[in-house]
């Protein structure tokens, strides 16, 4: 039995992407794996059999750095470039999908909202906190009935003068159940879509967990229902309004899991070429054999196509210039080509693949959530036909522009 050690992990670099990485971009990846293989790898098999968050992480990563990256250091966060914080999710991703998920919820879904839409005393009261770990957020979309078109979204945001009152309810929301702040997003009378910061043990507000969950099971999953709540007038975000609100958080997210989607395919072809240097048969490794050799070279080939991909994409958004759709590619791209080099891998390892011993089957179950959330695969394929050819039946257009199924 070939039992791995994630302390022996090296980087996957065929094209000496390193040269294109600044010192310090280098020293963030390396400490956050650093972080991965004390905090996270020797845990996550059990933390995932058991169902189990492990809530102290978050402080733990709030004090290494990883919560709101790109935000300004005046708030806590560490004004770091966009390559930085991608880095940053693949080498959390390559521990595990439900740790990123968790960093990336924090960092662009409530951080980053809070940081551009948000008012200054928002700012001062909310972020620091949510840097260090103090505090952990939410991000209510999602809906019952409104995954890829939130624009039909139904909760409600009523003015009664000096605050508003919130009734509804979201789903598939990553954090929820352990979050002491959530980002929601409304209609105000005039179906204009608003976002709030609700705060946990506000009268009305509950966050049940999602139970039976087979994927993302180190990461907690629930609800967010709202029963006549009493939002003060402070707590909306004041800078911005519309479905382009939540839409320009979730393109934040779908870079990070780009990102994050090649530590995964990283992990599992690094499990799989240690794998296959050492099982043996027929009297030799089983590397030795070319359909082995020809998995993992194709493996390598997709994961090099991937880094590439992002690293320019990682440019692109430093220079303002990564629109949706070229973030969508990434997004589809690289989660659907984490998934099969996970499959891959485990083909290589046999029966021994289906065992906790190895990462990959907990990956391929992560894989399937994260294929799915925020813009789904065929979603995505649609928006990227859309941004081409510009031509679209109304009904459809609506649904695509919006899509997104968020966790």
């Amino acid at each position: 039995m070939c039992i791995r050690d994630s302390n022996n992990f090296k980087s996957v670099d065929f094209y000496l992407l390193d040269e294109l990485l600044t010192e310090e971009q280098k020293l963030i990846r390396e400490s956050i794996r650093d972080f991965v293989n004390v905090e996270i790898s020797p845990n996550i098999e059990e933390w995932f059999e058991k169902n189990h968050f492990p809530l102290e992480i978050v402080k733990k990563m709030g004090s290494t750095g990883i919560f709101g990256p790109t935000v300004s250091q005046e708030y806590g966060g560490g004004g770091l470039d966009n390559i930085s914080y991608g880095l940053i999710m693949q080498e959390l991703e390559r521990g595990d999908s439900g740790m990123r998920s968790t960093a990336s919820v924090q960092s662009s879904l409530v951080m980053f909202p809070i940081e551009s839409y948000g008012s200054e005393e928002q700012k001062k009261k909310y972020l620091p906190k949510l840097a260090s770990g103090e505090i952990l957020g939410c991000f209510g979309l999602t809906e019952p009935d409104f995954g890829s078109n939130p624009g039909g979204m139904i909760s409600k945001l009523e003015d009664k003068g000096d605050h508003y009152i919130l009734n509804g309810s979201k789903m598939w929301i990553s954090n929820s159940p352990a979050a002491d702040i959530a980002v929601v997003w409304a209609k105000d009378e005039s179906k204009r879509i608003k976002g709030v910061i609700v705060e946990k043990g506000m009268e009305g507000f509950s966050a049940p967990k999602t139970e039976g969950k087979l994927s993302l099971r180190s990461s907690l999953t629930g609800e967010l229902v709202f029963d006549n709540v009493k939002v003060p007038k402070e707590n909306l975000l004041p800078n911005k309004d519309g479905l382009g609100g939540p839409l320009g958080c979730l393109d934040k997210a779908r870079y990070g899991i780009s990102w994050g989607a090649i530590g995964v395919a990283m992990d599992c072809f690094d499990a799989a070429k240690k794998y296959s240097l050492e099982r043996k048969q027929f009297d030799k490794p089983i590397a030795s054999f070319q359909l082995i050799q020809k998995k993992l070279a194709e493996m390598l080939t997709e994961i090099t196509k991937a880094q590439l991909l992002c690293w320019r994409l990682g440019k692109l958004m430093d220079e303002g210039k990564a629109s949706s759709s070229k973030i969508s590619l990434a997004k589809r791209n690289n989660v659907d080509m984490a998934l099969k080099i996970a499959r891959e891998a485990r083909q290589i390892h046999g029966g021994m693949g289906i065992t906790n011993d190895y990462p990959m089957m907990r990956h391929m179950m992560n894989l399937e959530s994260v294929i799915t959330y925020e813009g789904t695969h065929d979603i995505h394929l649609l928006i990227l036909g859309l941004s081409l050819i510009h031509i679209s039946e109304p009904t459809r257009r609506y649904a695509i522009s919006y899509a997104v199924f968020c966790l």
